[in-house]
């Protein structure tokens, strides 16, 4: 009877172990991807016992990749990507260069064609951004700079990865491929044909999609339904992929992509990903177990050098690569390992892009199970590599005399200017982080004209303040170095407005070691780390969700003439 069902089957029997592989991997303190990876593997054709029906489980995966896809360009925030984008987007694309350049010089070293070499190369060289996400939000780092760097280099490799998988089709043939649908003509030919659909497509989408989707979703929230919103944010990803596969040629996840894009411009944008995150999460499961399927294990008996030379590319190669492009451009050495833990694996980006360099005999069947082998090591060592961050740290200072110069050589944004006023450096208040939080408490400095001076990581945030004259310093707060910089042995109070509660602690230890008689204000969005915080170290803790709740049920009560 099960036979004649092949679809309920596989998914029944796909979603059912990796619920189980996901859970006992997430024990382990593992990602929970490393256990839809590896129910892939034993429900695949590699493996003895059931095995899944491949093509069927092959629809599904694209599904997901839609989603997948259609979650990205939800996600996708340009604000984002500018307000760290001159460290992220030269970052990543060297970083991407030299990623390409290890995997292509290896897979050569084998005896591998151009094509092979070149799709092994990217495949290598572009982190997994759900690995990413998770790993930061594990961290507590998400929203801190550091984060915020590492997601903005994540969005660049992305972009990029997008970039190539609208090229490489057409540049198949001339790589020692097959271009699909081509009849032999004119490489320039075939290239501009294809991107001229392409930019047909994306001048569609930007023009009109812009317009009819937001609105389309405004119509459907207005009927006050939710399965009926849902639906429509579902549809319009599917239906977007495929159009632009049947319309204009594109592939299935470049159409979903800009369908997440140009569904942000909607207000109902964050409703959007919430309603339609159960349904996309469920098809990425169903994904990454249909990869899990196109793993062969013996590829760890029969190749084992290689496997260690792809995870040492990974997690070595690419990391260093990132650490010294981070470094290079003046970030502190904690958002220098950061980063470069944060690319120390790689993910779904490489699974598309793997598939797609097998279908058009590009990348041989053995360099994907290579592929997906150093997926599965490095998402699995992932987080080993991000505990390692703080440890690494603490050595290389106190052991590597390259580490101490390089955090010591001369920077004019780790120092106040010279001609800074006097009225900054005495009694000032010495403000860490200029967020979304920061900007707004220096605004309100501003306009009653109390002196104060910025200590903040994002370089391109200092140079601004500096241009509009306000006092500011370029550094991690948790160094002496940079509280000292902003004078804190003199300042009257010390406001912490980052959302990071890691290093806090530290910096009120080095404002009252240096100061005394200082008073420390502190954000934070968790109540038992403000209970900590105020019992420990901070003087005054403010916790988003009190405040918020007494901001609004002070308009309540004065609403209704009741306010005290």
């Amino acid at each position: 009877m099960l036979h004649s069902v092949p679809l309920i089957t596989t998914i029944a029997t796909a979603l059912g172990l990796a619920l189980v592989l996901g859970f006992l991997a997430a024990r382990l303190k593992l990602p929970a991807l490393v256990g839809y990876l590896l129910a892939g593997v034993l429900i695949g054709p590699f493996t003895p016992g059931f095995i899944a029906d491949t093509e069927i489980a092959g629809q599904l995966a694209e599904i997901g990749v839609m989603l997948l896809m259609f979650g990205v360009g939800l996600h996708f925030s340009l604000d984002d990507l500018l307000e760290v984008r001159k460290i992220a987007l030269p970052g990543a694309v060297l970083q991407i260069a030299v990623a390409t350049a290890l995997g292509a010089g290896v897979a050569a070293a084998w005896g591998w064609g151009l094509g092979a070499a070149l799709v092994f190369g990217l495949a290598l060289s572009v982190a997994s951004t759900v690995v990413l996400l998770r790993a930061l939000e594990a961290s507590g780092a998400l929203e801190s700079m550091n984060g915020r760097i590492a997601v903005g280099w994540l969005i660049v490799e992305d972009l990029a990865m997008v970039l190539v998988l609208v090229l490489l089709p057409p540049l198949a043939g001339a790589l020692g491929g097959t271009t699909p649908g081509s009849d032999g003509g004119n490489l320039w030919q075939t290239l501009g044909i294809t991107l001229a659909k392409v930019s047909a497509f994306i001048a569609l989408m930007l023009v009109v999609g812009r317009r009819v989707f937001p609105a389309l979703l405004w119509q459907v929230a207005r009927a006050g339904s939710r399965e009926l919103f849902t639906l429509c944010v579902v549809a319009a990803a599917v239906s977007i992929a495929y159009a632009a596969t049947a319309l204009f040629g594109v592939s299935f996840a470049l159409g979903a992509f800009f369908a997440g894009m140009v569904m942000r411009e909607s207000e109902f944008s964050h409703r959007a990903a919430e309603e339609s995150l159960p349904l996309r999460e469920a098809f990425a499961v169903l994904f990454f177990v249909s990869v899990g399927m196109l793993f062969n294990p013996m590829v760890l008996v029969e190749r084992p050098l290689q496997v260690l030379a792809v995870v040492g590319i990974i997690i070595v190669g690419k990391s260093l690569a990132a650490a010294a492009l981070v470094l290079a451009f003046r970030y502190p050495l904690n958002t220098a390992l950061t980063v470069s833990a944060s690319l120390a694996q790689i993910g779904e980006f490489s699974f598309i892009l793997a598939g797609l360099g097998v279908s058009l005999k590009l990348l041989p069947v053995e360099g994907q199970s290579l592929i997906l082998a150093g997926a599965l090591i490095s998402i699995a060592l992932n987080p080993l590599v991000f505990a390692s961050v703080k440890p690494l740290q603490s050595w290389l200072r106190s052991h590597s005399n390259l580490t101490r110069k390089l955090e010591q050589r001369t920077d004019p944004l780790a120092e106040l200017p010279t001609s800074t006023h006097e009225r900054y450096l005495s009694g000032q208040v010495v403000l860490v982080g200029y967020g979304r939080v920061g900007r707004r408490i220096g605004e309100a400095l501003t306009e009653r004209d109390i002196p104060y001076v910025v200590a903040e990581q994002n370089r391109e945030v200092v140079e601004r303040l500096r241009a509009k004259g306000i006092a500011a310093v370029f550094g991690d707060a948790s160094d002496p170095a940079v509280l000292i910089q902003a004078h804190i042995a003199r300042a009257g109070m010390l406001v912490i407005a980052t959302p990071d509660t890691f290093d806090v602690r530290q910096m009120i230890q080095t404002a009252r070691t240096l100061n005394p008689g200082i008073e420390t204000v502190v954000r934070t969005h968790n109540e038992e780390e403000a209970d900590l915080l105020e019992r420990e170290a901070a003087e005054k803790v403010f916790l988003g969700e009190d405040e918020l709740a007494k901001g609004m049920s002070r308009h309540v009560l004065e609403r209704y003439g009741k306010a005290s």
